[in-house]
């Protein structure tokens, strides 16, 4: 079932990945894999401000910045045993270019939620059951993000 979102303002695309977050922490625990979102859209469409809202609904505290040239950040989620990703594609060309990183290790792991902007690139790989994210400008402010169903 999609789910179609509109905000107004980055404060509003925040608050959707924090909410988004949040939900998916109440249902964590039933996990046998990691949980993972692809994220889908032009430059400046908020998929990095929708991870930092997300990250907040985690209760992790860094300053959350698209890890473009390093490609991924780990962040220990507070009070538990998990931990968040936060991976960035746009320099990928393809799936192969991340094969030093561990991906399919890090999408079995139950303890893991995975956040990939630019994940389109690395379609191929992606577990089935990834959350997909379309991001689109809508004006100068204003978004539109579908959550969709998984690949």
């Amino acid at each position: 079932m999609e789910h179609k979102y509109i905000t107004d303002s980055a404060a509003q695309t925040k608050s959707l990945g924090k909410k988004i977050a949040q939900k998916v922490s109440v249902s964590f625990k039933q996990n046998k894999k990691a949980i993972v979102f692809s994220l889908k859209g032009e430059l400046g469409s908020g998929k990095t401000t929708f991870v930092q809202g997300f990250a907040k609904g985690l209760g992790i505290k860094h300053r959350i910045l698209s890890p473009t040239f390093v490609l991924m950040k780990k962040y220990k989620i507070p009070n538990t045993k998990k931990q968040f990703y936060h991976i960035d594609c746009y320099r990928i060309k393809k799936a192969p270019d991340l094969s030093a990183l561990n991906l399919e290790k890090l999408f079995l792991n139950p303890l893991n939620i995975i956040t990939i902007e630019w994940a389109e690139k690395i379609k191929n790989i992606l577990p089935k059951n990834t959350i997909i994210l379309n991001f689109k400008h809508q004006n100068q402010n204003q978004r539109e993000i579908m959550v969709g169903h998984p690949f």
